[in-house]
């Protein structure tokens, strides 16, 4: 073992024994730097997944909405507009959609209307599957399955989510206030698939009958419709075709929405940090005064450290050392901590501000997306600065003369 080796275990087992004999005052920095490291951790792994699981789902989204607006606002899409839309070049393929917004009063929640979309092959109408591509080990990832039931009129299937709401499940009834005031009782045949509850939790699937009975709706609109793009690098001239043909209509673009939920979540990850800076504020000035002003204790022990031959370069290793102790030990803490409390107990104290406001919220485990750009950012933003403020300090400490510092502490 060579001699720098060597030197430097001694250090560190003098710096272990120093600690422990300060071990309330260092218990204490610790259970508060393992706090925010918790926090900070806990917030950004939260952000980062659900960013990440959003865009893998929001891939199988349609290449292009299509709405039309009247006085700026959305409006129902006329049906005789679909056949202008197939007629622009690079089009491949155009559908219509019918969804919207139904309130519950007596649970004070909304739910998500749709009908599915149309099946030519009316066999095989109750096993429709939509999936995604998706980058991970899997080829695709169902949106939502219909798992084998049959919607026809008067029938209606539901999200997990709302299932759980209602306490109700396949077999039961689900009422609902028609447009005309009248009651419409939808049985359920089918609850939505688990695994896609990020998205199918507050949703129902209802026929088209059933969609235009319940809101009102003539035959010939619908909400809106959605495009497919035979060259996906053609989509943006596609839509600027769309606006020449249909000036009163809006397209907007997958790539639009994907930037709209990145956005929603940096916001809301971004408010929880702001909501916690005072606690962060309060760390980083007791951690500055811890650092930066050393007791009379530790100054006494510094000059009798230098009084039996202790260098200074050793005192200031020495402290490094302490310092480098305690926060990758509140670091590595408070990322485990963070760890567990996001992707497996489900992230109970930040769920809510950062899933949103509802009444209704999906139950999924989240799926760890942790990449080497979040732990740097997090090892510079916690660890670097306590570990440097730790030196200048003790090097001040460290070359006043070994007699006037035990004098002056002793006084």
């Amino acid at each position: 073992m060579s001699p720098w080796i060597e030197k430097q275990r001694y250090i560190i087992d003098f710096t272990i024994s120093s600690l422990l004999r300060r071990k309330v005052k260092n218990f204490g920095l610790l259970a508060l730097y393992t706090l925010i490291v918790f926090i900070l951790a806990s917030t950004m792994f939260f952000t980062y997944s659900i960013k990440k699981e959003a865009s893998i789902i929001l891939q199988g989204s349609p290449e292009i909405v299509v709405q039309k607006l009247v006085a700026g606002r959305h409006d129902l899409f006329p049906v005789r507009d679909i056949e202008t839309l197939r007629n622009i070049r690079g089009v491949a393929d155009v559908q219509s959609r019918l969804w919207g917004y139904y309130y519950d009063s007596l649970v004070k929640a909304n739910y998500t209307l749709l009908t599915p979309p149309a099946q030519t092959d009316t066999a095989h109408a109750g096993t429709r599957t939509i999936t995604v591509d998706s980058d991970t080990d899997d080829s695709s990832k169902p949106l939502f399955t219909l798992n084998g039931a049959a919607l026809e009129p008067g029938t209606l299937i539901i999200g997990n989510g709302i299932a759980r709401l209602r306490a109700i499940g396949k077999g039961d009834y689900m009422p609902f206030r028609a447009s005309d005031g009248s009651i419409m009782n939808l049985k359920i045949v089918d609850t939505l698939s688990s695994q896609s509850e990020l998205v199918s939790s507050d949703l129902m699937l209802m026929t088209e009958q059933d969609f235009r009975k319940l809101f009102g709706i003539a035959p010939d609109y619908v909400t809106d419709a959605v495009m497919t793009v035979k060259n996906p690098s053609e989509i943006s001239m596609v839509a600027s075709k769309i606006n020449k043909r249909l000036p009163d209509s809006r397209p907007i673009v997958r790539e639009e929405i994907l930037r709209t939920y990145d956005s929603i979540f940096n916001w809301r990850g971004g408010m929880m940090i702001v909501i916690f800076s005072a606690a962060v504020l309060a760390f980083v000035i007791f951690a500055w005064d811890k650092a930066s002003g050393l007791s009379a204790g530790e100054r006494r022990e510094i000059g009798i450290l230098k009084a039996v031959g202790w260098e200074t370069s050793d005192v200031i290793q020495m402290k490094f050392w302490e310092g480098a102790m305690i926060s990758l030990t509140a670091f590595f803490s408070g990322v485990i901590l963070a760890y567990i409390h996001v992707f497996f107990t489900g992230s109970p104290v930040f769920e809510p501000a950062l899933r949103g406001w509802s009444s209704l919220y999906p139950n999924f485990a989240l799926t760890p997306f942790i990449n080497a750009e979040q732990i740097t950012t997090l090892f510079f933003l916690t660890v670097v600065p306590y570990t440097v403020a730790t030196i200048v300090p003790t090097w001040r400490a460290a070359t006043i003369d070994p007699d006037t510092a035990m004098r002056h502490t002793g006084e």
